[in-house]
């Protein structure tokens, strides 16, 4: 399976710099095991939208996949 490129965006990246370092490190190694398989076990698709979404602990992790241009965009960390 071809690999995807990962975006993220900048909203998305004010808000990971404000998590606790503890869940940064975790964050990141999710938001990169992404690019390997964007749909893994436990992702739930939003209704009405086509983003998915991720949960780790207390956060969830919303995100688009584009498969036509193999490119994944995380659009927000969030409570």
């Amino acid at each position: 399976m071809a690999k995807y490129k990962i975006e993220i965006k900048r909203s998305a990246v004010k808000e990971i710099n404000k998590l606790p370092s503890k869940e940064i490190k975790r964050v990141l190694k999710i938001i990169d095991s992404l690019a390997e398989n964007p749909r893994p076990v436990g992702c739930s698709k939003l209704s009405n939208e086509e983003k998915y979404r991720i949960r780790f602990g207390v956060y969830r992790l919303p995100y688009e996949i584009h498969d036509d241009l193999l490119l994944v965009i995380v659009v927000k960390v969030a409570h």
